[in-house]
């Protein structure tokens, strides 16, 4: 099954910008010290080890089915992936942080936990933080009109929006209506866009302008977009570059040496490079794309670095760091309806299995991070593969097994003959019931925007798209009316069969996301 997702797309530096050096105090000192000593090494955890050799899975197994066991060097063989470096957490401290693979196919040049990669969207996250951290400072404010905070650019009013009030609030959140779901990448030699021109959308930036397409705060519309608009208050207000201003926000106080928002020199040393889904080199002749988006997707970082971050938020939120005060990280965690995501990071699951998450995707990297809220557990992924996304969420189910949570169980279809005709009517044209409040919608308000799905039933399959497209996907039963889709973790179709015995309503659950589709007569 395929949803009209977008890419994910990111894009690190652009311009040469001189980041003056902070002095550091002689308790920054200390913490930069600690934080250093306690994640910049490679380190072994058995039981992660363990299942990294033989307990890689798929999300979705059939019924009889046993758990394929696969290993982390079969599967990256598999996916055409040379690298990954992964990072795993134990109540806050670093328990296992390596890499595997190559920096470059067919070089001798091995991955560690501090080989430099680009994450894609997880930027999003740490320009987040950078941000609360200057609201914990009093320098911002969460709820205040962002056009008092712009100097160099204002939100441009729309006929349906004339006076746009936006906040930051609504832009870490998704919420603040605005378009340019991602950002193409930048060969090298390719001209970067400075940050202006990225907003305004012109030459040569690679993205329409970034505009109001629906009005603040009605529905969830990610927006890498509305990251650059952050972006730029940061900037604005601190008159400072957003890398200048990360490096003193988030960079230096946790001890991550290897982050930078700018992009990499060419004799930059331990580098994962780009390569294609196959396999190959790619954005040749440097090795890497470009990603002048910085906050949205052109943050640079390392396994080490990354797992130092995550630590700190969940501490931040079980009150027992000081990264960001306890409330700020609690707002930071908790969901702004009608989203998926809190501020910065996507959030999901309830009392001991609660997480913070976020993936990354730019055209030659694949990442994901994840935090358990309550136990102060995590996890980093970092791929050098255009397939590290399928790579990476078998990698996710192995390490979730071992960490034993159970936040990330597999799912099981059950034996169903749907060549029986009882199953004959769910086929038909559905269309989407635009009363259900965006509340309840949610995620799929903005990664599953479709009016209308048409079901087949043939063949002993169950196969549903989008209404007038080519394109289907099967999907698998959990009941009699429950399916599950292999294509789209966590996304479900019920099929409601009323007193009268008829189906007339599907539903689409994703989460606590809920959408219903009524049938076409």
């Amino acid at each position: 099954m395929h949803a009209t997702t977008a890419r994910h797309t990111a894009s690190p530096s652009r311009r040469s910008i001189h980041t003056p050096q902070r002095a550091l105090t002689l308790c920054a000192a200390l913490a930069l010290l600690v934080s250093t000593s306690a994640f910049a090494r490679d380190r072994h955890d058995p039981a992660i080890d363990a299942s990294l050799a033989n307990g890689l899975r798929p999300t979705v197994l059939q019924s009889n089915a046993a758990l394929p066991k696969w290993s982390l060097q079969a599967r990256m063989a598999e996916h055409h992936v040379p690298g990954v470096a992964i990072a795993v957490l134990r109540d806050g401290k670093l328990v296992h942080s390596a890499g595997y693979g190559a920096r470059e196919a067919g070089a001798r040049s091995g991955v560690d936990a501090d080989t430099l990669f680009s994450v894609g969207s997880v930027s999003k996250v740490v320009t987040a933080a950078t941000t609360l951290r200057l609201a914990s400072e009093g320098k911002l404010a969460l709820d205040q009109d962002i056009n008092t905070y712009l100097r160099s650019w204002k939100v441009p009013a729309t006929p349906t929006v004339p006076a746009p009030k936006l906040t930051l609030r609504m832009l870490m959140s998704h919420t603040g209506g605005l378009g340019v779901h991602g950002f193409a990448d930048y060969l090298p030699g390719e001209p970067l866009s400075t940050l202006l021109q990225t907003l305004d959308g012109t030459a040569p930036a690679k993205n329409k302008p970034i505009r109001l397409v629906h009005t603040p705060g009605e529905r969830s519309d990610y927006s890498g977009g509305g990251v650059m608009v952050e972006q730029q208050v940061l900037e604005d207000v601190t008159g400072q570059s957003l890398d200048a201003i990360a490096r003193a926000q988030v960079f230096d106080p946790l001890g991550m040496q290897r982050s930078r928002y700018t992009d990499p020199q060419p004799d930059t040393d331990n580098i994962a490079k780009a390569h294609d889904g196959e396999g190959a080199l790619t954005a040749l002749p440097r090795g890497w794309q470009s990603f002048p988006e910085q906050a949205a997707s052109g943050l640079w970082t390392s396994a080490s670095d990354m797992a130092a971050f995550v630590a700190a938020l969940t501490a931040s939120y079980r009150g027992q760091g000081n990264f960001l005060p306890r409330p700020i990280a609690t707002d930071m965690m908790t969901e702004v309806s009608p989203s998926w995501h809190g501020l910065g990071p996507r959030l999901d699951g309830a009392g001991q299995t609660r997480i913070f998450h976020h993936g990354g995707s730019n055209d030659s990297y694949r990442a994901w991070i994840e935090g358990y809220l309550e136990t102060g557990d995590g996890l980093v992924i970092l791929t050098n593969g255009e397939n590290g996304a399928e790579l990476a969420a078998e990698i996710r189910n192995a390490l979730s097994d071992a960490m034993g949570h159970g936040v990330n169980p597999p799912v099981r279809t059950v034996g169903l003959d749907l060549r029986d005709t009882r199953y004959a009517d769910y086929a038909g044209i559905f269309e989407r019931d635009e009363n259900i409040p965006m509340d309840q919608r949610r995620a799929l308000a903005d990664f599953f925007d479709i009016p209308a799905l048409q079901v087949k039933v043939a063949n002993g399959e169950v196969r549903v798209g989008m209404a007038g497209a080519p394109r289907d996907g099967q999907v698998l039963p959990l009941s009699p009316n429950r399916f599950v889709s292999p294509d789209i973790d966590g996304l479900q179709i019920e099929f409601l069969r009323d007193a009268g015995g008829k189906v007339s309503v599907l539903t689409v659950v994703h989460g606590e996301g809920r959408a219903r589709y009524v049938r076409k007569p």
